[in-house]
């Protein structure tokens, strides 16, 4: 496998999957113990929780920043060459990108200190991958117009910029409220990678030029690097091609996600602090860690620089002499000065790290809940846990991504609807979109919780015109402090 195919594996990977990672209608939405996993302090009304293995969390999310399916494939009469041209070619830059994550509780578990009751341990595991291709603007103008047109214009290698990985982690969180103005939390995690592959900090370029014994003059200077970890080890089964492949596959992939990977360690860290009765503000910083890489590693790189204008023929003397030797020599000469190597250095890769804030105004007063009664569809929630009717307020997100931070701003409406229902809805800005509409709804029947939420709802009524969307549910079992 050449370092073009692993290249073109990692764009063609992250189409598929096709990041924002972003949970605008989950972040303090406090009814739901998933929300825990977003801001490990923030506050915990549960006696003890329980998610149900498997069901308890499940979320997927999608985006691209500049261009739709529709926009190429519509059948408005334009002819695709055209629109490619106009949508993709010219439309999009480097800084636009491809991208998805999905991820899946395994289990998720939460208790209270029965001798300090103002501690919550949290822990469980989970699994997730991600991948973020970043659009090589310069060579799809090469690759779509040639370079024929485009003499003296350097076409940049450094806008090669892809990622993705899958990887488990298990944690365990303590949440702790210091007083009635304060609560604060922190939770450690292990990481046992699946598979990743990375290219960043990419550089070199491809001009042509007027050459001197030639018409043209092509130059290129590259210094690329791909680097894989776990993808080799999958190639290696999935070529064996025999009757047992499907189950060597998910044996592989089980023992990666049970500890048997490149293992790595990280932390989340988070707080709530109350202004006033009403007024409250959040913040977590999660993801800080990272992952060594040390087993089934295969990197690729191209460095170096050439400059050749063509094989030189002197008509109509050299007319008889041309053969397969004079084209294999260009092809040596060129590959001896731009080498094509491979590797199995270990490296370290930095965890996705994200950032939440968010400023939140209750009013309204909070409806208590309800009594002990002798009916039998009381719901088993009896102390007033909540502290609002209706919150309103603002919420701020920032991912660490190869190209910068890619960051959104969400405003907010919540409210509760007795003492079975709660809803919020979102208003988010962000690359994928400027009219991004959320919406997710609580429901607490006796001590069983569903939950599901869903963003940029307007896109549902096109779905191949919507360029973000984003789905997550989940069940748990909560017992309620005072119950």
């Amino acid at each position: 496998m050449n370092i073009w195919r692993i290249i073109v594996f990692n764009i063609f990977f992250g189409l598929i999957i096709s990041n924002a990672q972003n949970k605008q209608v989950l972040y303090d939405f406090y009814e739901v113990p998933q929300a825990l996993m977003l801001n490990p302090g923030m506050k915990t009304p549960y006696k003890w929780h329980t998610g149900i293995p498997l069901l308890s969390g499940t979320s997927v999310q999608a985006g691209t920043s500049g261009i739709s399916v529709n926009d190429i494939f519509a059948n408005d009469g334009i002819d695709i060459t055209i629109k490619v041209r106009e949508k993709a070619i010219n439309g999009l830059n480097q800084n636009d990108d491809f991208g998805g994550s999905a991820q899946i509780e395994l289990f998720n578990v939460g208790f209270r200190n029965g001798n300090r009751p103002s501690d919550y341990y949290s822990f469980g595991a989970y699994g997730e991958g991600f991948a973020t291709v970043y659009w090589p603007r310069d060579l799809a103008v090469l690759a779509f117009e040639g370079n024929a047109n485009n003499i003296g214009r350097r076409f940049n290698l450094d806008q090669l910029v892809s990622q993705g990985e899958a990887v488990s982690v298990f944690y365990f969180g303590l949440n702790r409220k210091l007083n009635n103005k304060w609560t604060v939390g922190a939770r450690a995690k292990l990481y046992s990678s699946i598979f990743e592959f990375k290219s960043t900090n990419n550089d070199g370029y491809f001009v042509t030029t007027p050459g001197e014994n030639n018409l043209l003059r092509n130059t290129l200077v590259a210094d690329v690097t791909v680097k894989t970890s776990g993808i080799e080890g999958i190639y290696d089964v999935l070529d064996e091609d025999t009757i047992t492949t499907q189950d060597d596959i998910t044996a592989l992939l089980l023992k990666r996600a049970l500890l048997g990977g490149n293992l790595g360690l990280g932390f989340d860290v988070g707080f709530t602090h109350s202004l006033d009765p009403n007024t409250i503000l959040t913040a977590s910083l999660l993801d800080v860690g990272f992952v060594y890489h040390t087993g089934d590693i295969k990197n690729y790189t191209l460095k170096g620089a050439a400059t050749n204008e063509g094989i030189e023929i002197i008509l109509p003397d050299d007319f008889g002499n041309l053969n397969d030797e004079i084209w294999q020599e260009l092809v040596d000469d060129i590959e001896a000065q731009i080498p094509y190597e491979t590797n199995s250095q270990s490296y370290i890769s930095s965890r996705p790290t994200k950032l939440y804030a968010s400023f939140r105004r209750n009013f309204g007063e909070p409806k208590l809940r309800a009594q002990d009664c002798d009916c039998d569809t009381a719901p088993a929630l009896k102390t007033d846990t909540f502290d609002y009717l209706n919150a309103y307020g603002a919420q701020f997100f920032a991912i660490h991504r190869p190209r910068g931070p890619q960051m959104a701003l969400t405003a907010f409406y919540q409210r509760r609807l007795g003492s079975i229902l709660a809803v919020k809805t979102t208003y988010t800005l962000d690359k994928y979109s400027l009219g991004n509409i959320g919406f997710g709804l609580n429901l607490q029947a006796g001590p069983v919780n569903f939950y599901i939420m869903a963003d940029n709802l307007l896109g549902y009524r096109n779905v191949p015109n919507s360029r973000y969307a984003s789905l997550q549910f989940g069940f748990n079992i909560i017992s309620w402090n005072g119950n």
